[in-house]
């Protein structure tokens, strides 16, 4: 799978993918494993080739609660690390063995700082992504608020 396939990537010229494909390493995570924790310093960002990845909040101090599963090949984990304060928002615990690609925030940034274009393609296609999701969670929001509202009401 490679890297041109995830959103954060895409429509990136090949001599550009070629330095991200460079800069990743692959990983195999085992079930159960956590690749990363809510509040841990955000240092690598993923791409998920195989297997699924479930993503967590805390609660409180003996209690994650599941936000999601990402099963898709493509998907990127860990985008915290692309903004400050570099601290991952979740927790990401494999629930079935993964394999992912792993760039380091530090190649990452180097490779920004080499190329700018780069930097300013990634930033817009995450803000693209992380807009579509706010629009997502607002469609959702409005459907329990309707729900609500409707039983409230009946």
């Amino acid at each position: 799978m490679p890297l041109s396939s995830t959103y954060l990537f895409k429509d990136l010229p090949s001599s550009q993918l070629r330095r991200l494909t460079d800069a990743a390493s692959e990983i195999e995570v085992l079930e159960g494993h956590y690749l990363f924790r809510e509040g841990n310093s955000a240092d690598y960002v993923y791409v998920l080739e195989s297997g699924a990845v479930e993503m967590l909040t805390n609660v409180n101090d003996d209690f994650e609660l599941p936000v999601s599963i990402i099963r898709s090949a493509g998907r990127c984990i860990g985008t915290s690390s692309l903004v400050p304060p570099y601290q991952y928002s979740l927790s990401a615990r494999c629930v079935e063995k993964a394999a992912l690609f792993k760039i380091k925030l530090e190649d990452l940034q180097h490779l920004i700082q080499e190329d700018k274009a780069l930097g300013h393609a990634i930033m817009t296609n995450l803000a693209q992504h992380l807009l579509e999701r706010l629009k997502e969670t607002r469609r959702e929001l409005k459907i329990h608020f309707n729900t609500l509202f409707r039983s409230m009401h009946s």
